[in-house]
């Protein structure tokens, strides 16, 4: 190839590798609409607030620190080394940091659904400074490292996650599950008797709009985790696609099975678990166990959050079962259903220990952070603050001002 192909292919490389940045990026607008719309009206303000402010936020922190923990050089396969603060460098450095700055911001914002409602909004930043900070970048470091020399232990082993249903996905999920049950659930979510009251989200369709555009960005998700314009990104959309699909297909058989209503949040919520599940393994299935994978992950969402709710755990939009759940479920497919080694039993016992690896680590990292932040700035939302709504008390804003003017003319006390 002469020096002039090569910089044209390197070139059309980084214009891939920006553009699907740019769409990961919109996620983060689908997650505020999901999230804000399965919240109550009162909260709306604060759950955008949390998903902006967690981008911002995290963006610094990762390229301040969780960038070099995660792809700098790694010579002992834990943590990178280098790589802090990146300044005049390659430029070609520059537009990978961008696009995992993207990654580093999805797996922080998933934490934000999952508590809604009864968090205090200092609290949740700081949380979200650390999750993109250390928790996120030093599993990634294990499963993806580097970039920069050496290699993470568990890359080593042979840890397959293409785009991150472990490293993203699980880490966010696990890291919300950690926070739900430091926070507790909302008021009055639960009985004294344990049963469950349903607290009903205040627009819909704001949350469908969220969902489609989740999944259209996801096709930059995992599209772009070749970081090249190659001939394999048409499989790996592909299968994303149709794994989405039938997620939401999924989630619609099980609650079929169950005889129970047929809730779009559900058919939703499945095709988001189905995304999740075929991440790790777009690049290596072919695409009927790509359907098969997302079908599982949609089910497996409706009755992972079925089990959350019977055990009391208050997750408002159902992101540790479709995250947390259906990141497990989707690395343990690529084990399973990589083209070819199907059902090659060594690979699945490396991907168990991948997922329970994450499980450890981001939960226990964050049941720790969780707790230091509860007993230092106070995690929850005082019980005035949490019955007003948190859009008034903590932001001094209303989303619906003509149909919530008591709330803005009686003051914050």
């Amino acid at each position: 190839m002469t020096p002039e192909l090569a910089a044209l292919r390197a070139d059309t490389d980084m214009v891939w590798l920006i553009a699907a940045g740019a769409l990961v990026f919109f996620m983060q607008a689908g997650f505020a609409l999901l999230e804000s719309g399965m919240s109550r009206a009162k909260n709306a303000i604060n759950v955008i607030m949390k998903n902006y402010c967690d981008m911002c936020f995290g963006a610094v922190a990762f390229w301040a620190v969780g960038y070099g923990l995660m792809f700098g050089a790694n010579p002992s396969g834990w943590i990178g080394v280098d790589q802090f603060a990146l300044h005049r460098v390659p430029e070609a450095q520059y537009g990978m940091l961008f696009f995992q700055m993207m990654f580093a911001a999805t797996a922080a914002t998933i934490v934000s659904g999952a508590i809604a409602e009864r968090t205090k909004f200092s609290a949740y930043i700081v949380g979200s400074i650390v999750i993109t900070g250390l928790t996120y970048p030093v599993f990634g470091a294990w499963a993806w490292g580097s970039l920069h020399g050496g290699s993470g232990w568990l890359k080593q082993l042979g840890f397959i996650d293409f785009a991150g249903s472990t490293v993203v996905h699980s880490v966010g999920g696990w890291s919300a599950l950690a926070a739900i049950l430091m926070v507790g659930p909302r008021l009055g979510r639960f009985g004294a008797d344990g049963h469950a009251r349903p607290v009903l989200g205040h627009n819909l369709t704001s949350v469908a709009l969220g969902g489609f555009i989740l999944w259209l960005g996801w096709f930059g998700f995992n599209g772009g985790s070749t970081a090249a314009a190659s001939l394999g990104i048409g499989k790996i959309v592909l299968n994303t696609h149709l794994a989405g699909a039938a997620g939401a297909i999924g989630a619609l058989a099980m609650l079929g099975v169950a005889r129970q209503p047929v809730l779009m949040t559900a058919a939703i919520n499945g095709g988001i678990a189905g995304l999740v599940g075929i991440t790790a393994g777009c690049h290596v299935m072919e695409p009927v166990y790509a359907i098969l994978t997302g079908f599982v992950a949609g089910g497996l969402s409706v009755l992972a959050g079925w089990l959350l709710e019977a055990r009391r755990i208050d997750d408002v939009v159902g992101a540790v079962s479709v995250h947390a759940v259906g990141g497990v479920w989707g690395t343990l497919a690529a084990g399973l259903f990589k083209a070819d080694a199907m059902f090659d039993w060594h690979q699945l016992g490396v991907q168990a220990l991948g997922c329970g690896v994450a499980l450890v680590w981001s939960l226990g990292v964050s049941l720790l952070m969780y707790a230091v932040i509860a007993k230092t700035m106070g995690l929850r939302a005082s019980t005035l603050d949490e019955q007003r709504g948190l859009d008034f008390t903590e932001h001094y804003e209303v989303g619906y001002p003509e149909f919530q003017q008591e709330a803005v003319h009686r003051g914050k006390q």
